[in-house]
């Protein structure tokens, strides 16, 4: 469904968060949080739209960018090549995981992942 704008006695659907920096006399208006926050006010698209501040204040609004939405071109390399680096050859992974300090002083008996089992001595 979606949170409801935090103005008494409306009821339509929150488009956009509303939040104050006090110190520096500033209100900031932008997209709707991902959560619900107690200091931040949710608000519709015609209480964003009618929004005042008190005197001497500056309001930042930033508009939600809809080109920018869903995962980039970046994104989905660097899923690419975090899935290529999961799928390396585990001999690989084993000789730059394992320290050349501790090389010679166990013997694995077995790994899988991070992990490995050192026999007791």
């Amino acid at each position: 469904m979606g949170r409801s704008c935090s103005r008494a006695a409306c009821r339509k659907i929150a488009t956009s968060t509303l939040t104050y920096i006090y110190s520096d006399s500033v209100a900031v208006l932008g997209p709707l949080a991902t959560f619900a926050e107690p200091h931040a006010y949710d608000l519709c698209a015609d209480h964003s739209i009618r929004m005042s501040v008190p005197r001497g204040w500056s309001v930042i609004k930033q508009e939600p960018d809809v080109t920018a939405q869903g995962p980039t071109h970046d994104d989905l390399m660097a899923i690419a090549d975090a899935v290529r680096e999961a799928g390396a050859a585990p001999a690989d992974i084993q000789e730059s995981v394992t320290p050349p300090l501790f090389a010679e002083e166990s013997k694995e008996i077995g790994r899988r992942g991070h992990l490995r089992a050192i026999p007791n001595s």
